[in-house]
């Protein structure tokens, strides 16, 4: 999508502030105990109370509202009857559409008292997003962001997921720019354009490099390695992309 208009600008607006509130919303709900199903059941009424609806169930016709990976479970986790303990790695994947507008967020955490390889895995991968940013501007090669995100990765002793990236988003949950890779790609040699809407999620890993389906069509995972990911959904600029997914509550 390219913002043309005040009044798409204003529509994404919209529309990523409650992406965005429902993440901190379900954030702050999770708790030892709760079915991964409940805590999607959170996110579900947060949605319908601003008018929004899940893009996952519009676009995909996926069996939940938002995406909920636990433990080695990377993305696109399908809520259910697993129940959350304490010191589980969770990320959390919200994606709404609301007048024709959709955004996309997502955010990784430690339920409570955890490992420091999971809070550590955290912080770099949010640290990793701050980073991509400062690349996100018009004009700029799209594969120096990822050349940056894998540089810093691999000084953390991490790794980059390789088949999950980045994408376009507003018009549709996912549009061109397809595929923006996490890690250095020689051969792409597209530019960020300026008033356009991109989803940056870096996704890094303890040592997977690809995440494969668990079994279920839909959730991917790695059975020996963690994985989280953050994301933002932002408008192109010449400068700082304008991030339209920053939340107005924040997680207990």
């Amino acid at each position: 999508m390219s913002i043309e208009t005040e009044k798409q600008f204003e529509g994404m607006k919209a529309i990523g502030q409650i992406v965005a509130n429902c993440l901190e919303l379900m954030k702050s709900s999770a708790q030892p105990g709760m079915r991964t199903e409940e805590l999607d059941l959170v996110g579900a009424k947060f949605l319908e109370e601003y008018g929004a609806n899940s893009a996952p169930i519009k676009m995909y016709n996926f069996p939940g509202s938002t995406c909920i990976s636990v433990e080695h479970e990377g993305v696109h986790g399908v809520p259910g009857p697993q129940v959350l303990k304490e010191g589980d790695l969770i990320n959390i994947d919200v994606s709404a559409e609301l007048n024709g507008f959709f955004a996309d967020t997502g955010g990784s955490f430690v339920l409570g008292q955890g490992c420091s390889e999971k809070q550590n895995l955290c912080l770099a991968t949010r640290r990793a997003l701050k980073l991509a940013l400062k690349y996100v501007s018009h004009g700029k090669p799209i594969n120096l962001m990822g050349k940056e995100i894998e540089k810093f990765a691999h000084k953390q002793g991490l790794s980059v997921i390789e088949n999950l990236g980045g994408h376009g988003v507003g018009n549709s949950l996912h549009e061109e720019p397809e595929f923006i890779a996490n890690f250095f790609v020689k051969k792409d040699n597209r530019i960020f354009k300026e008033n356009s809407v991109v989803a940056i999620e870096p996704i890094i890993s303890t040592g997977a490099r690809i995440l494969v389906d668990k079994g279920d069509g839909w959730t991917l995972h790695h059975p020996h390695f963690f994985t989280a990911q953050f994301e933002h959904t932002v408008m192109v600029t010449k400068g700082r992309p304008f991030i339209f997914t920053k939340p107005t509550i924040k997680a207990s």
